[in-house]
């Protein structure tokens, strides 16, 4: 006897088995991360003036979404609240050196990053014309990155974390949680997110504290949240993330 697909769900549950429910509007779980002192850190991509400066080579591209969830203040509160609370802060900047222009290849946005010389730095080992630049930290957030506390990675390449060594500075500090923000959603702190949650970190990422290129016909930050939602373990706005940490932060 064929059964339809309603009676073969009712058998696997009267079974024990648990299901997500199989329809148009099926709810996933939401596991959750509780934020513990000592093995939890704040992880911020990109905290630069390209992608958060109405002076920035992308502004014409993120400026909307960076305005809409009000992204630099909510950054900023996160940094607030790790200073307040002495929780980790990680920052994972996009640094791009004459060397990298002369790459044989690369996708799209890269070949758009490299065209308007976006997070251009003159060498590894100077930071001649790095003040201000569009490289160089937001001005509001310096306080915090400079504060000989932060660690700051090494840049990395692409998007994700597997061109620098990020994941080696928080294995080192013993981290295994990691709340993350910062620009922009649907590639640099997306493609963290998707790394560490493959290297087995457990991962937040804070819904309203990045933000994304919108274009027509494309929709960056829709796509992000569309993603994290579907792999990472938590998602929360910043006023629900500081409101955790005030609770279990301890």
């Amino acid at each position: 006897m064929k059964l339809s697909v309603k009676q073969t769900l009712s058998i696997l549950a009267f079974s024990g088995i648990a299901m997500i429910s199989i329809n148009a509007n099926a709810d996933l779980p939401d596991p959750g991360v509780v934020l513990t002192k000592g093995n939890t850190a704040i992880v911020i991509t990109d905290p630069q003036n390209d992608f958060l400066s109405p002076d920035g080579v992308t502004w014409g591209l993120v400026g909307k979404s960076v305005t809409e969830n009000n992204t630099v203040e909510n950054i900023h509160t996160l940094f607030k609240i790790a200073d307040k609370k002495g929780i980790p802060v990680f920052v994972s900047p996009h640094y791009y050196y004459p060397q990298e222009h002369k790459w044989e290849h690369g996708g799209a946005l890269e070949k758009a990053m490299h065209g308007m010389g976006m997070f251009d730095r003159v060498g590894q080992l100077t930071t001649k014309d790095f003040k201000d630049s569009g490289a160089d930290w937001l001005k509001l957030y310096k306080p915090y990155i400079n504060n000989g506390e932060t660690v700051i990675a090494s840049p990395h390449k692409v998007y994700g974390p597997e061109t620098n060594d990020m994941v080696l500075q928080l294995r080192k500090r013993g981290i295994d949680k990691i709340i993350l923000a910062g620009m922009s959603a649907n590639l640099c702190t997306e493609a963290h997110m998707r790394e560490f949650m493959e290297q087995g970190f457990e991962v937040q990422v804070v819904s309203d504290a990045t933000a994304a290129a919108q274009m027509p016909g494309l929709d960056g930050y829709a796509a992000a949240m569309t993603n994290v939602r579907m792999i990472a373990n938590s998602v929360r706005t910043t006023a629900q993330t500081t409101k955790q940490l005030e609770k279990e932060y301890k």
